[in-house]
């Protein structure tokens, strides 16, 4: 049996968990490797692409800012999160906001330094990732649709460092960015009707606040309209191997997404459409192993 001290000490190592969204750094740093395994540099071995001291400071810096991240967007957002999301805000709640606050600039810190080792440039990258992630958690995250497309392009960021470190900017990774980038804004915004009670309460002036529901929900499903054009793209016109299937149940998930997004009435429809995105977004990390079938046995036996 764990003492009242060691279990305190796990619920708030859980509660730290819960502010960084460790399950999010984890997904974002498997598609970072998947994608220079599989896509930015196929010709490669897998021991030099998993052993590049490089990509893993850039891998690392990545999830360190993005941490840092989820913290001063806590920290910015713990009163409207306890409208909005009562029992996550409970167990957030566990880590004082000093404690945040020093792991806020330690990560950071560290993300700066591991940057240092890359590049001057690096080192810019990533300071201006890290401003550019507070200012949309202190100001830009309450203007309406401006904060939903910073936020969307701040989520793509660590795939375009990668990008930029292979220097491979073929058109059809431009199109698999244009199509999570997509994803991504209309979750953003579906999000803003998921929290519209909290929201409202932090005067925060998102669409569905200012101009209703469903002028929000008309946007939300342009976007989502638009997202079927990159792939259908992307089955048509580029050889994505067997990752074609991904995006045939793709389109016929956005179909259905776009069917419950009208009847959608309250925040448990809202929550049911937010996961939908997130399932798809995820999936697709997954799929892009079926880009090559072949070369993924290769590399694993």
């Amino acid at each position: 049996m764990l003492s009242r001290r060691n279990r305190l000490l796990l619920f708030k190592l859980l509660s730290l968990f819960s502010v960084v969204r460790g399950y999010n750094i984890l997904v974002i740093t498997l598609a970072q490797y998947l994608a220079s395994i599989f896509i930015l540099s196929p010709q490669t071995s897998l021991r030099e692409v998993v052993l590049d001291l490089n990509l893993f400071l850039i891998v690392t810096a990545s999830g360190l800012v993005i941490a840092s991240g989820y913290i001063i967007n806590n920290f910015y957002d713990a009163e409207k999160d306890l409208i909005n999301k009562p029992r996550k805000s409970m167990l957030d709640r566990l880590v004082s906001q000093r404690f945040k606050l020093t792991t806020y600039f330690i990560l950071n810190f560290l993300a700066v330094l591991a940057a240092s080792y890359i590049s001057f440039r690096a080192v810019l990258f990533f300071s201006s990732y890290i401003f550019g992630i507070w200012l949309y958690s202190h100001k830009l995250k309450r203007v309406p649709l401006l904060g939903n497309l910073v936020s969307a392009s701040l989520a793509i960021a660590p795939f375009f460092v990668v990008f930029v470190y292979y220097g491979n900017f073929e058109t059809v990774i431009f199109v698999h960015a244009l199509f999570l980038f997509l994803l991504i804004l209309a979750r953003e915004m579906i999000k803003d009707l998921e929290n519209m009670a909290g929201d409202m309460a932090q005067n925060y002036k998102t669409i569905p606040i200012l101009y209703g529901p469903k002028v929000s929900k008309v946007i939300i499903g342009f976007l989502i309209v638009l997202t079927l054009a990159p792939a259908l793209l992307l089955i048509k016109s580029f050889d994505v191997g067997y990752m074609y299937l991904y995006f045939m149940a793709c389109i016929v998930l956005l179909g259905l997404f776009i069917i419950l997004l009208w009847g959608a009435r309250g925040k448990k429809h809202y929550v049911w459409l937010h996961n939908i995105l997130k399932f798809i977004i995820v999936s697709g990390v997954i799929s892009i192993l079926l880009i090559d079938v072949d070369l993924v046995i290769n590399r694993i036996l």
